[in-house]
This record gives C-alpha cells, structure tokens and sequence, in this order.
C-alpha cells in the first residue's frame, strides 16, 4: 500500500496577513504539533499545516517526489519552518526552489543526523539498533522515541504522553523509509549554499541532538551573513510543543526583519485582559454565577432537539468545566474538550472535574484544533468576547465536520442597560462593556462560506437590592469592565454615587433590575 500523499490544512492569519509560513513535523509524526503555536503565528501569518510521510523506494527518488507534492500545496513564496527530520525537508525545499522559499527555519533538527568523524551526531549502533526496532516492533519504537523526545523537558512523562497522542499514523513502510532518510539524507552542503536567511534553533537538553552540534553548525555557517544558530537553555528535542514562545518569537524576527512583531488587530477588549481576568476569578466564579448556570441550561435544553451523535464535542468558552458532566452524560461515547481562553479556568477544570476529559487553552478566533475534527461546538456565554465574528465563524466552519452543528449562547448590547443608562446620566466615560447586535453577527455568518446560521434573543432580567451587589458579582465573575476605551484609574466616589443614586430611578418592586440580552445561535455545516 502507498503512503498517503501530503495533506494541506490552511488556515488563514487572523489579523493582518504580512507572511506565509509552511510548517513541516518531523518523524513518526504530524501537523498537530504544531497547534500550540497556531494563536501567536497566526496573528500575523497565513499558515499552511502539511502532514506528510516518506514514501519507499530509493531516497533520492522518493524525496524529490515528496519535494514536488509540498511545492503544489504550499503558498507561491512562504518561510519554511521544519522540526527534526522535516528541518531537512526546509533546508532541500530551499534549495530547490528558492523562488519559492523566503527563509528557512530548522527546530532541533541536525543536517546529518547519524555521526561522522568529522560531524556530530547520533551513534551509528544507536541508530542501527533503533532500526532494527522499528523493522521488528514498530509500535515499541515509537514509544521509546517519544521517550526520547521529552528528556530534558519539566514533565517527561506528559510530554511523552502528549507526543505519543499527536503522533502521524506511519505506516510501518514509512517509518522505515523516514530512518533511511535520516541516516543518509545530508543537508550540509544545501545549507551552505542557500540564497535566503536561515536560522537553526535547538535545545540545549536535546537528547537526540549532541550538544557539539550547535558549534558544527556555527562553523559550517560562520562565513554566511544570513544565517545564524541560537539554542536555548532549556527545552527538550520537542520544542513545538516546549518552547512555543521562543519559536514564534524567534520566527517573528526571521519572517519579519526588522520588526518586533505584528501584533493582532485589537478589539474593543484586549483579549490577555480577558483571559488574565477570568484565571483570577477561577476559584470564586461558580459562586455566583447564576445567570451563567441559567443559561447554559436552556442551551442545554435546545441541544436537546438536535439528533446528533458526535464524536468530538467541543465544550468551547468552558470556564470552570461546569457543563462537562451534562454533555458527558449526553455523549457518553464522545471525546469531550474543555477549552478556554483563561489559563486559570483551564487549570480549575482540570482539578476539579478528573477523568477522561481533555483540558486546553484555546481563543475561538484562532482554535488549536484540526480541519473537521469536531462533531458539535457547545458554547455558553463566551462569544460575546470575540469582536471578529467573520473570524469567529470562519473557525467555526473549519474545525466542523460536515453536518455538525454550534448551538452557541452570547450577550448583545442591550446587556446591562439600566447600568449603562445609570452611568450615562453621570459622564460621558465608558464603564460598561460593549457587545456586538444580532445583526453583525449575521453578516458576518452570510461571509463565511458553507455554514447556515440561525439566531434568536431573550431579554433574561436578574434582580438586585443593591447596585453594589450587582458590580461586586460583575467583578467576581470577572466580567467588570474591561474596554479599552474605559478610563484609566479609580472611579471618584462622587461619580460613583451619583451613579448609583441614578440607577436607583430604575427600582420596581422586586429590586433593581439587571437586564442581558441574550442570543442564541444555531450554526449548521451542511
């Protein structure tokens, strides 16, 4: 049986597009090590994911093929990012179409991986041995490669773990085929002849790299003025998934020379204030988070009327994971995902709801996840976070297998009126977070090819005796405001008094009334 052919997963910047940039895995392995990084790069760059294996036959042959299948999928001119065996699938691409490369990038990769007397690199019994593994029982050698993958890192274990969990499904053929290439593949001399920058990141606690390799490679490159090699103190051979700070950094000077960076284009809420907002109140939030527990149940209530079966559910704005064990018990036979933007909501789900579910960080503008690769999108009360909703369903209609479903819930502006009015008729400041109407939120939809989208509000209106309660469960929730265009410092207590006195003007019977505006979404691909 052949090997399967490159796959292209392309997924479009979410902020100003200033570069391309191919991203290549490395042995045994597949695009999804790459996911970590996907949110920092994709501010500023297009990405394409290739997953690819090498296929038998002589190396020469084989590898030009698998040069040829990249160059058809991949954008006309990019940066060629490439881990470990894929590093020397860049340095050959830039060599062979340099027209098309705009730079190279190799991550704990070595242009020769097996030793020779004059170049350092893994022992040839070593290797010879590994071989003889992954000929005989190759399921035990990728296991002790993703052994030694994670030495060196904080947590070996999971990240043995998680590597083995991201692995590509080689076939036993192409495992063989890739060890061959690694035994006889030499990038050395393409290196010193490439016509565009190069850089070569590794780690100092590789194990599958010898730690003489960075000065090889210095002296190699010493005469050329484009090219440089950095290792970091820290980090593992893994270093997509340990270091993804100092590789999108490090790609981010490499892509865009003299820059520090393009930033992503800013709602009205920076989204760290958001996240670093929510991971403190973590602990507090389900304390009182009642309109949250209300409407979560009535989304609850419209999942429901859906005759679905999804293997995937993707629980997208989790929070504290409250809603895990209602969609678990729903979906029994389901992979559920929590994700969130807050580190610290993540960190409590996990805690606080053990077993089979799987835990991540994540923004919903920029997902972490694979092309069609979730069953059903459930989301409560966390899109009225995402002030790009042509971003927000474009990634929607990516990671959704066909005829998969999002029922999601979301505020629109008419949320906290009586506050904003209260406020108004003190200054003219802004202290009360903004929202998007329904009607953005359907154009947007009517923008994004091959998902239907189906809307309907509520007005849910919670009672108060105080206005100080009312600000003080804003700020445990952590949904106080957090607008841009806020004002900076404290509130005078004059101005807060006489807002409160003018939300008193708003008293009925039963208390003081909060009102949210809620919509609820159906996004469908068909």
């Amino acid at each position: 049986m052949p090997e399967p052919a490159p796959r292209l997963e392309y997924l479009p910047a979410t902020g100003s597009a200033h570069a391309d940039l191919v991203l290549l895995h490395g042995w045994g392995g597949s695009a999804d090590v790459w996911r970590p990084l996907l949110a920092s790069l994709r501010s500023w760059a297009n990405v394409s994911l290739i997953d690819w294996q090498p296929a038998q036959g002589p190396t020469e042959t084989a590898l030009a093929a698998l040069i040829d299948e990249i160059l058809r999928l991949a954008p006309e001119r990019a940066v060629y990012v490439g881990w470990s065996l894929g590093g020397q699938l860049a340095a050959t691409l830039g060599h062979a179409a340099p027209q098309r490369v705009a730079a190279v990038m190799t991550v704990a990769s070595n242009p020769h991986f097996v030793v020779e007397q004059d170049w350092p690199g893994m022992p040839t019994a070593q290797f010879r041995a590994f071989e003889t593994l992954a000929t005989t029982a190759p399921a035990k050698a990728l296991k002790k490669f993703d052994s030694l993958q994670a030495l060196g890192a904080e947590d070996e274990r999971s990240l043995s773990r998680e590597l083995s969990r991201l692995g590509g499904h080689w076939t036993q053929p192409a495992l063989c085929a890739g060890l061959t290439w690694l035994a006889t593949v030499d990038t050395r001399p393409l290196l010193r002849r490439l016509a565009v920058p190069q850089l070569h990141l590794l780690a100092a606690a590789d194990a599958l790299l010898p730690e003489p390799l960075a000065p090889a490679l210095e002296s190699l490159l010493a005469d050329i003025p484009t090219a440089a090699v950095r290792t970091l103190e820290s980090g593992s051979h893994a270093l997509p998934l340990t270091a993804v700070s100092a590789i999108a950094r490090a790609l981010s000077s490499l892509a865009l020379p003299g820059t520090a960076g393009i930033a992503a284009l800013p709602g009205p809420v920076a989204k760290r204030d958001i996240a670093a907002s929510f991971s403190r109140s973590a602990a507090q939030y389900d304390s009182v988070a009642a309109l949250q527990r209300d409407v979560g149940e009535r989304l609850l209530t419209r999942l429901g009327r859906e005759n679905i079966a999804p293997a995937t559910v993707l629980d997208l704005g989790c929070g504290t994971g409250y809603f895990q064990p209602a969609l678990q018990s729903r979906y029994p036979e389901a992979r559920y995902l929590g994700m969130d933007l807050a580190a610290g909501m993540i960190d409590y789900a996990r805690v606080h709801h053990p077993g089979p579910a799987v835990w991540a960080q994540g923004d919903a503008e920029a997902l972490p996840l694979a092309a069609g690769s979730t069953g059903l999108v459930f989301s409560s009360l966390a899109f009225q976070w995402c002030y790009r909703p042509e971003l927000l369903f474009a990634e929607l209609a990516r990671v959704l297998q066909p005829g998969a479903v999002c029922l999601f819930a979301t505020l629109g502006p008419a949320t906290l009126q009586e506050l904003r009015r209260a406020w108004a008729a003190v200054d003219a400041g802004q202290h009360v977070n903004t929202f998007l109407p329904m009607a953005a939120l359907q154009a947007a939809a009517e923008q994004t090819p091959g998902v239907g989208l189906q809307l309907h509000s509520e007005h849910i209106v919670m009672r108060y005796q105080k206005v100080g309660d009312l600000l003080g469960e804003l700020k445990t929730l952590g949904a106080h405001n957090m607008n841009s265009a806020r004002s900076g410092g404290l509130t005078g207590r004059s101005r807060l008094a006489a807002m409160i006195r003018a939300y008193e003007d708003c008293r009925e019977d039963e208390g003081l009334p909060a009102t949210y505006e809620v919509v609820f979404g159906r996004l469908e691909k068909p």
